[in-house]
């Protein structure tokens, strides 16, 4: 095919590092990018003129929502490459109707998330947080000499893994190396299956009693909103820990901070619903919950990762080879 002319649209605040000069440099080796500053909306003068050009268009965080306006104005668009993970909130039901292909880089970004949860799991396991808090306050190792009796660690422990998603799976391979016992819980995974993927496939109760360690990874949709909940919390044993690195939507956030409250578990949140708590939530205080701001996906030059992959499925579209990571219509009603 010929030369392609390829549009950026993310917000640059949000975006740093994912199309770096090097990335750039790819992309000017595949087509004409039509202007390196990212568009942050599609109705002003500049934005109108790029997209009357644009063949491929490559989104990211902040990206204005791609919608009929945009394929009015776009007459040539053949291709989305979404730079970031889900595209939900930015590409609709119009996009497939109109033929184009989409594409995105949530592999990439499942990545970071995965190292991210590996991590949480090990510290979980080892009670970092609590041994840390105890040596701080106490400024001496009376507590945390005691707690090394305790039936904590990492060796032959149970973790529960929710959702055999993209990250998920992942997750489960960083354990490989690992003596757990890995139980799973998802029912589009059939006992054959899981047992391919080193885990044991049980029911969500089953999974929230025998666990010492549970970990999110269920997409955020109207049958999976609020899935743990006061009974899910109420079977974890004592000194478990609920990690979350998917969405917040997953857990009835009123009834883990109740549960959360009488200390009988620990949490590692990193998403919560809303994005940000309320000033004066619990999550903030409660000593027993190590709270982080979204950060378990890319960050820092994590997100370069994001850019190459989008640019290689540009290389693979104007090459005429199958995409990897294309998204079908289907598949919207599924995804994160």
């Amino acid at each position: 095919m010929t030369r392609p002319s390829i549009a950026l649209a993310m917000q640059p605040s949000r975006t740093e590092h994912v199309l770096n000069a090097e990335a750039l440099d790819r992309l000017a080796g595949i087509g004409d990018v039509l202007d390196p500053q990212p568009l942050q909306n599609f109705s002003d003068d500049r934005a109108l003129r790029i997209l009357a050009k644009t063949d491929i268009l490559i989104t990211g965080w902040g990206a204005p929502p791609v919608g009929p306006a945009v394929l009015a104005a776009a007459p040539q668009l053949r291709l989305i490459a979404h730079a970031a993970g889900t595209v939900k909130g930015i590409i609709g039901e119009p996009i497939f109707e109109a033929g184009i292909v989409v594409t995105h880089a949530a592999e990439a970004n499942s990545v970071p998330v995965a190292e991210f949860t590996l991590a949480a799991i090990i510290f979980a396991g080892k009670q970092v947080f609590r041994f840390r808090d105890h040596y701080v306050s106490d400024r001496d190792r009376d507590r945390t000499h005691a707690m090394q009796r305790l039936a904590i660690g990492n060796y032959r422990r149970t973790v529960g893994i929710v959702g055999a998603s993209r990250i998920g799976r992942r997750v489960i391979e960083l354990l490989r190396p690992f003596q757990y016992q890995v139980l799973l819980f998802d029912p589009t995974v059939d006992t054959v299956e899981a047992h391919s993927l080193g885990t044991e496939k049980v029911d969500l109760a089953m999974l929230m009693k025998r666990s010492d360690i549970v970990s999110l990874h269920a997409p955020s949709l109207p049958s999976t909103h609020h899935m743990i909940g006061a009974a899910e919390l109420s079977l974890m044993k004592v000194g478990a820990t609920l990690i979350n690195t998917a969405r917040g939507a997953l857990i009835d956030e009123a009834a883990l901070l109740e549960t959360l409250a009488t200390g009988r578990i620990d949490a590692i949140i990193d998403v919560t619903d809303p994005e940000i708590p309320e000033k004066g939530s619990a999550f903030y205080d409660l000593p027993n919950v190590f709270l982080t701001p979204h950060i378990a996906g890319a960050v820092g030059l994590e997100r370069g990762r994001l850019g190459d992959m989008a640019i290689d499925e540009i290389e693979r579209f104007t090459k005429g080879e199958p995409l990897l990571y294309q998204i079908q219509r289907r598949d919207l009603a599924l995804i994160a």
